[in-house]
């Protein structure tokens, strides 16, 4: 089945790079709202509460863009930005479009370790932070090497190091936008690329997608809690709003008791979630709030099947799950957002569109109907890449991997029934998914292994009700006790994002291991299962808690 493609306006359609995009929709509907601040997240952030023009937010950008053109950035180079949810991070983000730089953005919740990796790799020629974070961002910098300035977002910007150009010469759609990184499953985070074309393409297929989650352009207004510096809301939130001259309203963070307070303070039409949110939600008592909105639809992924079809009935709105990957982006994408969608049974949709998908079995064949394989994906179009990201940055040999046969290899399991309906099943790959964040086992065991008591590490994932995974350690240690099972627990948030630390440490007088001395996966996660419920288990997640700065 093929999708009615949207009318865009002429200047919408020509657009090639994300500023474009913004100034077309400026120059359409200068006077509608583009982002706006809740009173609740501008008392979290000390920022003003209210709504931004696109004509402001245009001025505001442009403002911003020749600030650093005439320090000396451009074409080239990366910004790195920890700036949380605030709505400056899209100022940045659209000005550094404009002059042909890249931003990076930084997850706040990463620590010593983490950033002072992201750093090094992504090389870039300033940073631009919160006052809190910036010793210690300027400490990672130079820790790494990186002769990047630190400044906060009303600085006025230095000049650029030396070198400081760092991407690759590319022009339109295909010069790079930003650099995300995403968990790899053999070693550290890898760079995806992500080019003008991916940020354009998701706001398009979001505003093309229909059904049940038909966006219109009679100024819809969409809420996120979800984080700025993951793909979701960076790309398909704010390109979708740009797209169809509708509002974002970016919260903070996901504030359960106020949530349904904060929808209709802010007259959403739609809204994006996290699995754990509805779980979360649905333990509230029923309160008349539940209904007092004005949401359409909301759009996400992970919720327990279970859970659907009562929240839908209690909620009054359909919760449309879909599959995408920080490096598939719109170019790939699959939901489940008609009207015959299977609620409960964790039914993502047929691909449609502009996507190719295969499932495919371990013998590199063709799946039957309802036979899991591993999820194959690519643009059905004649360049099977567009849409997706570029490349991993500095990794050919992992983007040519990714890429094999000429198909995106996603690790994802899945099953496709006779109507062409994907299912989603299982991860092939080796990576724990903890509300929403994807943790690599071997990036965790590699931080671990950095304490001077630990001997050998394995990490797995374990099931928590709420969170979906927890995180798992197995650790082979000189003198086990349960306060060094905590001092190792406080020593990791200093040197990771609190998510990926141990939930539970259980120590352990050997690691499953193959003859070549690599962990055997699935033995460690039957160990680790096991020793869930034993005495001796130290249970740690009471620490694990976001810092604020």
């Amino acid at each position: 089945m093929r999708r009615r493609l949207r009318q865009y306006p002429a200047a919408a359609v020509s657009a090639e790079t994300v500023y474009a995009a913004i100034a077309a929709t400026a120059e359409r509907w200068p006077d509608r709202p583009v982002l706006d601040v809740l009173p609740g997240t501008a008392a979290a952030y000390g920022i003003a509460a209210g709504a931004v023009s696109y004509a402001t937010f245009l001025a505001r950008v442009d403002a911003r863009a020749e600030a650093l053109e005439q320090a000396g950035y451009g074409a080239g180079m990366r910004v790195a930005a920890l700036l949380e949810n605030r709505p400056v991070f899209f100022e940045l983000f659209a000005a550094l479009n404009r002059i042909g730089a890249s931003i990076v953005p930084i997850n706040p919740d990463l620590r010593a370790a983490e950033l002072e990796y992201l750093i090094g790799h992504a090389q870039p020629a300033l940073i631009v932070a919160l006052p809190a974070r910036a010793d210690e961002l300027r400490a990672a910098a130079m820790a790494a090497g990186v002769k990047a300035p630190v400044i906060g977002d009303e600085d006025a910007p230095p000049p650029p190091r030396a070198n400081a150009a760092v991407t690759e010469p590319r022009e339109g759609e295909a010069r790079e936008a930003a650099l995300l990184y995403t968990s790899g499953t053999t070693g550290n985070p890898k760079g995806c690329v992500l080019p003008n074309a991916y940020f354009l393409l998701a706001g398009r297929w979001y505003a093309d997608l229909g059904g049940v989650a038909s966006l219109t352009e009679k100024g819809e207004r969409m809420i996120t809690p979800l984080p700025i510096f993951h793909m979701n809301a960076m790309a398909y939130s704010f390109m979708a709003m740009v797209t169809v001259g509708g509002c974002l309203i970016a919260l903070d963070r996901f504030h359960p008791s106020s949530w349904w307070a904060d929808v209709a303070e802010a007259r959403a039409t739609c809204l994006h979630y996290l699995g754990v949110m509805p779980s979360i939600l649905m333990s509230l008592p029923e309160t008349p709030e539940d209904r007092a909105h004005q949401v359409r639809f909301g759009f996400g992924a992970g919720i327990d099947p279970k859970l659907q079809a009562g929240f839908e009935a209690r909620f009054g709105f359909p919760l449309i799950e879909a599959w995408a990957m920080t490096e598939t982006g719109a170019g790939a994408v699959i939901a489940a957002h008609t009207h015959d969608r299977l609620i409960g049974q964790s039914c993502l949709g047929r691909a449609e569109g502009w996507v190719a998908a295969r499932v495919v079995t371990d013998t590199g064949q063709d799946a039957a109907p309802d036979e899991p394989g591993e999820l194959l994906v690519r643009n059905a179009g004649p360049d099977p890449r567009y849409g997706f990201f570029s490349h991993y940055d500095k990794n050919p040999e992992a983007t040519a991997e990714a890429w094999e046969g000429g198909w995106f290899h996603t690790g994802d399991i899945v099953r496709r029934d006779g109507d062409g309906r994907f299912f989603f099943v299982d991860r092939k790959k080796n990576v724990i998914r903890r509300s929403g964040e994807n943790i690599a086992a071997v990036e965790v065991e590699s931080v671990l292994m950095r304490h001077p008591s630990i001997r050998a590490a394995g990490v797995a994932a374990v099931p928590d009700p709420m969170r979906g995974d927890e995180v798992f350690a197995c650790l082979r240690v000189d003198a086990p006790s349960p306060d060094l099972a905590q001092q190792i627990a406080e020593w990791a948030l200093t040197q990771m994002a609190y998510y990926k630390v141990p939930g539970y440490i259980a120590f352990v007088d050997r690691l499953p291991m193959t003859p070549t001395q690599k962990i055997q996966r699935k033995a460690l996660k039957e160990m680790a299962e096991a020793l869930l419920s034993d005495p001796a288990t130290v249970t740690l997640t009471h620490l694990k808690k976001r810092q604020v700065a």
